[in-house]
């Protein structure tokens, strides 16, 4: 263990429901004793998808089995599609058959679809099982694998359905981010620029100078995730079911919620983090329409998303689309409002987001209008 790559921890804290985040390369591997070292003898399920199974399950099966834990694997269809009610279902069913109790573990082993699937059955199952993130995708290991959001999709919009419920131990193996293809990459790391976007601009500014070394796989890519799990951490510990300025996770989330639902989830078309990367452009420019914002953050950051190869633009996504005013619909159905009231999270500049109460639907909808590709 001794020539074992270094872990870093990051903790979130909250009271007696803490838990760590452990970051670094081969977690895979020794998934098993980290996970016996806090669980004790407990036998798990692991939930994950078709295509992360082919590639990892049988690695996770071993360190598991090495550390006396008996596994049954549950397995879904990868894509958003699985955030349904169906497969909600399906899951929760086979933990019971499983015979699975109480204490014993759920295990999210794959991107954000599968945390947020697993954890909601986790957090139903037997009224409420013990259950860690293993994420696989950069999205989840710097967002959606941290803070205990669970929940599914439906027809009315995403995440509309689900529960607050923590993990008890997130392990982010950064090795398996090379088996990411080049788009699902470029999906996650829009999360990571986030938060410089947030409250770090001089995250944001290192990000601007070292995105290739994240790429490539270089130890920037470790900083980029410890920094991004942190800066998530401090703000849950503070605001843990988003009551306050947890909101402020949510920059971009609104718009690229709402075109996810107008692709009815089509990842063929878009994926969360592009989605989050359109959305995220939207609200500076957004921001600069309500004379917020200078022109040149707004111009500042579509470039450096373009410069990835992220989409920036409603037009960037391909086929056809619903119009501004369903859209805007859709926009009315979002968590983020408040007895019809519109929130957004909106931008004073690089660094300078806030939570923005009671924007007139009027000028989003003229603003969508203007950005619609019809």
């Amino acid at each position: 263990m001794n020539d074992a790559p270094a872990i870093t921890t990051v903790p979130v804290k909250l009271g007696d429901r803490s838990y760590d985040i452990l970051i670094g390369a081969g977690l895979i591997d020794r998934a098993g004793a980290a996970i016996a070292s806090r669980a004790g003898s407990v036998r798990v399920a692991i939930v994950s998808d078709e295509t992360v199974a082919a590639l990892h399950l049988d690695r996770l099966t071993r360190s598991l089995s090495g550390a006396g834990i008996d596994s049954t694997p549950i397995l879904v269809t990868a894509g958003e599609k699985s955030k349904g009610f169906a497969t909600l279902e399906a899951v929760t069913n086979a933990i019971l058959a499983a015979r699975l109790e109480r204490g014993d573990v759920v295990i999210a082993f794959g991107g954000g679809v599968i945390g947020d699937l697993a954890g909601f059955a986790a957090g139903i199952a037997r009224r409420g099982m013990r259950f860690i993130q293993m994420p696989t995708s950069l999205l989840a290991q710097v967002d959606s694998s941290v803070g205990g959001k669970t929940g599914i999709n439906t027809a009315h919009g995403k995440n509309l359905v689900g529960v607050f419920y923590q993990p008890q131990l997130v392990l982010a193996d950064t090795d398996v981010l090379d088996t990411l293809t080049p788009r699902e990459f470029r999906a996650g790391y829009a999360e990571v620029a986030k938060y410089g976007l947030i409250d770090r601009s001089d995250f944001f500014a290192w990000l601007e100078k070292n995105w290739r070394g994240i790429f490539d796989g270089g130890p920037e890519r470790t900083e980029a995730i410890a920094v991004s799990c942190q800066s998530k951490a401090d703000v849950v510990a503070r605001d843990e079911k988003e009551t306050g300025d947890r909101a402020l996770l949510n920059l971009g989330h609104t718009f690229g919620h709402a075109l996810e639902t107008a692709t009815n989830y089509d990842s063929a078309r878009l994926v969360h983090g592009e989605g989050v990367s359109i959305g995220i452009v939207l609200a500076h420019q957004f921001s600069t329409k309500m004379n917020l914002a200078s022109q040149d953050d707004a111009g500042r950051v579509e470039a450096h998303f373009r410069q990835v190869g992220l989409p920036v633009s409603i037009g960037d996504i391909p086929g056809e689309l619903p119009s501004a005013e369903k859209l805007m619909d859709y926009i009315a159905q979002d968590k983020k409002v408040a007895r019809g009231a519109l929130t957004f999270i909106l931008t004073r500049g690089i660094g300078q987001a806030f939570i923005a109460k009671d924007v007139p639907p009027s000028a989003v909808l003229s603003f969508l209008q203007e950005k619609h590709p019809t």
